[in-house]
């Protein structure tokens, strides 16, 4: 019998796009959440819905361990919790009805369910935690499972009181993050995500956190958990976990996924150095800011301490939106950053983003420019989703219909009217990424007429999807123009029903 069963509300499963990718990791802010509260001594165990099928299947890990509480803490650290999905908080819903039934209490914590408490507390959940969440949660097990003080003097929670949502005072966050556990590894399956990894892509990837937060300002960037503060793990801290997990998991890559990646002035030096002293180096990835990436010599320490990939928000080739935006850099920064990475060996990932308000049809074509001058070795292509909390959200929810949320990470439904309609983004989409591998697939084929004897099985599967391309990118092509003249010929006839 366990004290507390923990679980999240991400079920990989119900994620088309991803499922098909098939690059998993564990639920890091889950196992935070359950090591912290374990260092007080309370028992836990975990439902790792990842890798699950169905909502129902927590039932079983309900059954063997008859947890008293059963806590739903999504993943603040996986930028697919951070999207807020309508078809996981569904499941969330799912697995607190299936945990009431069984008995036990629920709570709950994440981005969307901070952003939607109400619609949280009448589905079967008792409390739900908001911002930072550790140290509110071990006071409310506290609280439910030894009476030891009163509810309404914990801050960061939300419940029911005479049928009226009540929300105690804000927490402030850790700002010693050294202070806090390592993440609970051994609750995870880890040969599990392993054999995945193993088949589907040849190495091991698992994650890591070093930071919590982000001070920057992009205004359509939600920050429901932390708000704008930015604190940071010192590097000894860091490296310790990594010599762990290389001793014990023994990953063959990371994947520090901080909102930025070593932000505090003479972090990454000293890191550096720590992955040396403590013959700690696993080959990682990491997110960065184009602007920071240009400090002195950041980028050859970065290759020195083991970075392979670096991914930016690029965002747009365009600088008006990027300023619309209020992104804070330039595009002749982009060009530059990824100019250095890719001089030092680092390869290049680029996040870009159609359909902000203002974007027009020569600012898509300023990006695919961008695109095609960088040569980014991945892209990662998304359309604008304002998500409460945010300016951009406050400047568009008058305009936006009755859904608020995407579905899944592939739905890409603009939801407020833009200067294109929802499915010419979709289309843009596949357009982009079919233009990506192109040109990809031509570098590539130039490489090849130079050195034949160098080729390598890849790079015949490279060729072959090139030609799947070539192949379908005109049809793909002939939809969009069609569906930008059909926005352009309704918007003309908006305009001329207006003036008569």
């Amino acid at each position: 019998m366990a004290d507390i069963l923990f679980t999240h509300s991400y079920f990989l499963h119900f994620d088309a796009k991803e499922f098909k990718a098939m690059m998993p990791y564990p639920p890091l802010g889950t196992l935070y959440a359950a090591s912290a509260v374990r260092q007080h001594g309370y028992s836990v165990e975990l439902f790792d819905s990842m890798l699950a099928h169905h909502e129902d299947e927590i039932l079983q890990a309900i059954q063997i361990h008859r947890p008293k509480l059963v806590v739903i803490y999504d993943d603040d650290f996986n930028y697919l919790s951070k999207m807020c999905l309508s078809r996981m908080r569904i499941a969330a819903f799912r697995i607190a009805s299936i945990a009431k039934k069984a008995g036990a209490i629920v709570i709950a914590h994440g981005s969307d369910s901070a952003d939607h408490l109400e619609d949280y507390l009448t589905h079967d959940i008792d409390f739900i935690l908001f911002g930072e969440a550790e140290q509110s949660l071990k006071e409310i097990v506290g609280h439910l499972l030894k009476n030891n003080r009163p509810l309404d003097s914990i801050p960061g929670v939300a419940y029911i009181q005479n049928g009226i949502a009540r929300r105690t005072a804000k927490r402030d966050v850790v700002q010693d993050l050294d202070l806090l556990p390592f993440p609970a590894w051994d609750l995870v399956d880890t040969d599990k995500y392993k054999k995945i990894w193993l088949r589907r892509h040849g190495y091991y990837s698992l994650n890591m956190v070093t930071t919590r937060g982000c001070p920057f300002r992009c205004n359509w960037c939600a920050k429901p958990i932390y708000g704008r503060t930015y604190n940071s793990r010192s590097p000894a801290n860091v490296v310790q976990e990594m010599k762990f997990l290389k001793t014990t998991v023994k990953p063959d890559h990371l994947w520090f996924c901080d909102d930025i990646f070593g932000l505090k002035p003479g972090w990454i030096d000293e890191f550096c150095c720590e992955v040396r002293r403590q013959d700690a180096a696993i080959p990682f990835k990491c997110l960065m800011r184009v602007d920071l990436l240009l400090r002195d010599g950041l980028v050859s320490r970065l290759r020195d301490a083991g970075c392979t990939t670096v991914w930016v928000g690029a965002e747009s080739g365009s600088q008006k939106v990027l300023d619309a935006m209020d992104k804070g850099i330039t595009v002749q920064q982009i060009h530059e950053a990824a100019q250095q990475l890719k001089m030092a060996g680092i390869r290049v990932g680029f996040f870009i983003q159609f359909g902000y308000p203002g974007e027009m049809q020569e600012d898509i074509d300023l990006t695919l420019t961008m695109l095609r001058h960088c040569k980014p070795d991945e892209i990662g292509i998304s359309v604008a989703y304002p998500l409460p909390g945010t300016r951009f959200y406050d400047d568009v929810r008058q305009r936006m219909g009755d859904k608020h949320n995407w579905s899944d990470s592939q739905d890409l439904d603009l939801m407020f009217p833009g200067t294109f309609t929802p499915d010419f983004y979709r289309a843009l989409h596949k357009v982009t990424h079919k233009q990506f591998r192109i040109w990809q697939g031509i570098d590539l084929l130039k490489r090849l007429i130079r050195r034949p004897l160098q080729a390598r099985h890849t790079d015949l599967r490279q060729m072959a999807a090139m030609a799947y391309h070539v192949a379908t990118l005109p049809l793909y092509s002939c939809r969009l123009r069609t569906l930008a003249k059909g926005t352009s010929t309704k918007k003309a006839e908006v305009r001329s029903k207006a003036a008569a």
